[in-house]
């Protein structure tokens, strides 16, 4: 579309092309809505994108998000994407020293290995047993939850009904995660173990008052009704192509290099001014729907922007001529790194990561976990690499928010990674640094990236992956029927910083497009 065309009309207008906005694009178009997506950058997809980050190497990563678990198979199948996730055969390994013995959990690989592998660390049966009571309990919440996120927000009420289990809703959702952990687990590294799904981008303690961890935790149990998080095949950018593909099919008009500067609005009616390499130009439409952080929305509209926000987490993203040996030879790396490799996640570890991060200190010990999705996905890698071994990691660092990188965002983050790959190595029979893979340039082939340089690349503000904190569920005061709306009648936020937002899922950009429809 040239800026010099005039003022077109549309049904709709999308200002995003991240993930969210493909998904109400597809939907809208497949309505019979004419559709307009602006998106800024020369490609869509947003943070849901897969790239060869190393010269000169055949290796496409999930760069900035890793896993699926919130996407409804409602959406797969409404929008007849050509879209596959397959499955991790082991959930997690967690490396630790005990008795100057190193040892670790392995869990998954079928029931009878996993109660072996708590055994072999807990010298008993109670922590497996209270590990299968705590996951049939979040198992049956996931059940109940899941499917409402497409649907209408319930009430507070409605939804504690529908969960019918009160045990289940005071630990989610009325006392801090940290109780329901405390009481159910002895094992100081199984109860990090459980808690990390509540740190996951949120920065918060185990028993913070705010329940930010809780509402983090429930969203990363719920996915799926099963709380699975499995790999995208292709990578994340397969995805993201499919709902391109899937728009463009329908009728939508997709605009890269197209940057949305306002947006003018009387409710009824509204006017999106842009700008491309060419200049200014303006897209009318009766409905405008803003795939950007709630930030991005108030600065389009000239409102008062909400509460800063502020990401928490380093990621990394490496490739390795080979996995290493780990110094727990019980186990194999191919099963070690084919879950999530959590690292320095002890219950205390976590709780003095946060603690020395509170206080404006890096932590010490800074806690992350791995993934390595070559070994679920082997297409990711060229066939030279994938016949050599190569393998893919991507790592996420806890508890590392934003403030800590601004006065030195470059010397903080090789700080940080440096002190983050020594916990590694702490629990590897050979240093990560003999099996990095090097790129065309003979550079080690690892990537690192602060919130700041989120917040710079993404426009994520604070570098926050979901935008805000996350929200309940359900509706509270202000929310509005889909949890999209804002005070413009006919403005509706289908980003992650929606109610029912964060991590790779379509929901909000499905439910702001029923909003739509509705109306």
């Amino acid at each position: 579309m040239s800026a010099n065309e005039g003022t077109r009309t549309y049904d709709a207008v999308v200002v995003g092309g991240g993930h969210n906005g493909l998904v109400a694009a597809a939907y809208l178009a497949r309505a019979g809505r004419s559709v307009l997506v602006l998106e800024r950058l020369d490609h869509t997809g947003g943070a849901a994108v897969s790239t060869r980050p190393f010269a000169g190497v055949d290796a496409r990563l999930s760069r900035y998000s890793y896993l699926v678990s919130l996407l409804p198979q409602k959406i797969v199948r409404d929008l007849g994407l050509d879209f596959r996730v397959r499955g991790r055969t082991i959930s997690s390994y967690t490396p630790v020293e005990r008795g100057g013995r190193a040892t670790g959990l392995l869990v998954g690989g079928g029931e009878e290995r996993t109660r072996e592998a708590f055994a072999r660390l807990t010298g008993g049966e109670r922590e497996y047993a209270s590990w299968q009571r705590f996951y049939g309990m979040t198992g049956q919440v996931a059940q109940r939850v899941f499917p409402t996120l497409t649907e209408p927000l319930p009430t507070r009420e409605e939804l504690r009904r529908r969960i019918d289990d009160e045990t289940a809703w005071r630990a989610l959702f009325e006392e801090p995660i940290g109780v329901a952990v405390e009481a159910n687990f002895t094992d100081d590294l199984v109860r990090g173990v459980v808690l990390t799904d509540a740190l996951i981008g949120t920065f918060a303690d185990a028993h913070d008052a705010s329940l930010a961890q809780n509402r983090c935790f429930l969203y990363h149990v719920i996915g799926g009704g099963t709380g699975a998080w499995d790999v995208p095949v292709g990578g994340m950018g397969a995805l993201t192509d499919a709902l391109a593909a899937a728009a463009r099919g329908a009728g939508a008009v997709i605009e890269t290099g197209h940057e949305a500067l306002r947006i003018a609005t009387d409710g009824h009616t509204a006017e999106v001014t842009f700008r491309t390499a060419d200049g200014e130009g303006v897209a009318a439409a009766r409905h405008v729907l803003v795939n950007a952080s709630p930030q991005e929305l108030a600065a389009l509209t000239g409102d008062a922007a909400p509460e800063p926000a502020e990401g928490a987490q380093l990621k990394v993203n490496m490739l390795l001529k080979r996995l290493p040996r780990l110094r727990d030879s019980a186990v194999d790396p191919r099963e070690a790194f084919a879950g999530t490799f959590h690292i320095a996640e002890g219950y205390q570890q976590l709780a003095a990561a946060h603690a020395q991060a509170a206080a404006g200190e890096l932590p010490a010990t800074p806690p992350s976990e791995i993934y390595c999705h070559s070994l679920t996905d082997p297409s990711i890698l060229g066939p030279d690499l994938a016949e050599r071994g190569y393998q893919t990691l991507t790592l996420f660092g806890l508890h590392t928010p934003a403030r800590l990188f601004a006065r030195d965002n470059d010397g903080v983050r090789e700080e940080l990674l440096k002190a983050t790959l020594a916990q590694l190595d702490a629990h590897l029979a050979e240093p990560l640094g003999d099996c990095l893979a090097t790129d065309a340039e003979g550079r080690p082939c690892i990537e690192a990236k602060t919130p700041l340089d989120l917040e710079r690349d993404l426009r994520l503000p604070g570098g926050n992956i979901f935008h805000r904190a996350l929200s309940w569920p359900y509706a509270q005061e202000g929310t509005g029927r889909w949890g999209v709306e804002t005070r413009h009648g006919n403005v509706l936020l289908c980003g992650a910083g929606a109610v029912r937002g964060g991590g790779v899922s379509g929901v909000p950009g499905h439910n702001a497009a029923m909003a739509v429809l509705e109306g």
